[in-house]
C-alpha cells in the first residue's frame, strides 16, 4: 500500500513538472556571444595608420595626426585613447606579451616604447635627425626592427635579457638589390617563414625584399614577375603572406617558400568598404585593416573606420 502511495505521488509530481514546462513554450538554448563587428569607428579626426593587436581581443591604432594611441574592443567596437600622442604621428605598431607597444614615428625621425597599461611611455628614441620617414616595426624575439622610407637604412632596438629595453637604437644600411628611388620605399616589414631574414616591401617599385638582419645585405623575392605597387603593411601566417596595396584598396595575398627567396600571388582581396587601408592585423579568424583615407582630406570631423575580413 505504501509503495502504491509513493508512485502515485511520485507520477503527480513528474506530471505537474512536464505539465510546467510545455505551459513555459520552447526551450531556449543560452545565446552565443554575438559576432564581432564587420566595420567599425574610429575617433572623427584621428587619421589612423598602424594597428596592433594583443594581448587579447584588443586592437590599438596609432594617429598620423596626433600620435594618440587608441584602443578598441573587438568583440564590441568600442574604445579610447589611452595614451596622448606627442604631436607627432604614430604609424607602424607592435606590441609584445609584456604589455609594451613599439611605434614607429614618421616624419618625427623617432620611435618610442609605451606602456598599455598605463599609456606612459617608457622610452623615446631619436632614430634620424634630418629628413627621414620612420614607417614600420618588427618585434622578434630579440629586437624590434624599423623601417625608413626614406633613407636605406634598418633600425634595431636590441631587447637584454628579459625583454630589457636598450639605452640607444643600432642603424643598419640596406645594401644589395634594394636601391632607394622617388617616393616611399622601405615601408611594410616581416619575418621571412622560416625566420631567418626580414621582409621588406618597397612602396614605389612595387616589388618585395629579402634582408639579412645582420648585414643589411638585400636580395630581391622571385614574385613571378608580379608587382606589389603601392605595397604597405606586411603580416605572415605561416607561410602565406598577406600584402596591402594601400591606394589600390586590395590585399594581395601571397604563398612563400620556407626561406622566402620566392612567392606568388594566390589572391587579391577586394572590399568596396576598403578606403585606402594601410596595414593589416589578424584575430579570431578574421583579418582587421584601418581605412587611412588618403585619398580624403582630412579635417577634425573626417570619418574613420576599421574594416574586418573573415579568413
Amino acid at each position: 500500500m505504501r509503495s502504491a502511495i509513493l508512485k502515485t505521488a511520485l507520477t503527480t509530481a513528474l506530471t505537474a513538472a512536464l505539465c510546467a514546462i510545455l505551459a513555459a513554450g520552447p526551450l531556449v538554448a543560452p545565446a552565443r556571444a554575438a559576432t564581432p563587428p564587420a566595420t567599425f569607428a574610429l575617433p572623427d579626426g584621428f587619421q589612423p595608420e598602424g594597428i596592433e593587436i594583443g594581448p587579447g581581443p584588443y586592437a590599438y591604432f596609432g594617429s598620423r595626426a596626433t600620435g594618440s594611441i587608441y584602443r578598441a574592443d573587438l568583440r564590441t567596437g568600442q574604445g579610447e585613447i589611452i595614451s596622448e600622442g606627442p604631436g607627432t604621428p604614430s604609424l607602424g605598431l607592435k606590441s609584445d606579451h609584456r604589455g609594451r607597444l613599439f611605434v614607429a614615428g614618421g616624419n618625427a625621425g623617432d620611435a618610442r616604447v609605451v606602456d598599455l597599461r598605463t599609456g606612459a611611455v617608457l622610452r623615446s628614441y631619436t632614430l634620424a635627425t634630418g629628413t627621414s620617414f620612420v614607417n614600420d616595426v618588427l618585434l622578434a624575439r630579440d629586437a624590434a626592427w624599423i623601417t625608413d622610407s626614406a633613407n636605406p637604412v634598418l633600425y634595431k632596438l636590441p631587447l637584454g635579457r628579459h625583454g630589457a629595453l636598450p639605452a640607444e637604437a643600432v642603424t643598419i644600411p640596406l645594401t644589395g638589390a634594394l636601391r632607394y628611388t622617388t617616393g616611399i620605399n622601405a615601408n611594410g616589414i616581416a619575418p621571412t617563414p622560416d625566420g631567418r631574414k626580414l621582409l621588406i616591401v618597397q612602396s614605389s617599385t612595387g616589388k618585395l625584399f629579402r634582408a639579412d638582419p645582420r648585414t643589411g645585405a638585400t636580395t630581391e623575392v622571385d614574385l613571378g614577375g608580379e608587382l606589389l605597387t603601392n605595397g604597405d603593411g606586411l603580416l605572415l601566417k605561416g607561410r602565406t603572406l598577406y600584402v596591402v596595396q594601400n591606394r589600390l584598396n586590395t590585399v594581395a595575398v601571397l604563398r612563400l617558400n620556407r626561406d622566402g627567396t620566392e612567392g606568388r600571388v594566390v589572391d587579391r582581396l577586394t572590399d568596396p568598404r576598403f578606403d585606402v587601408p594601410t596595414t593589416v592585423a589578424a584575430f579570431g579568424g578574421r583579418l582587421y585593416l584601418p581605412n587611412a583615407r588618403f585619398t580624403t582630406p582630412p579635417t577634425p570631423s573626417t570619418p574613420y573606420t576599421v574594416v574586418s575580413l573573415e579568413r
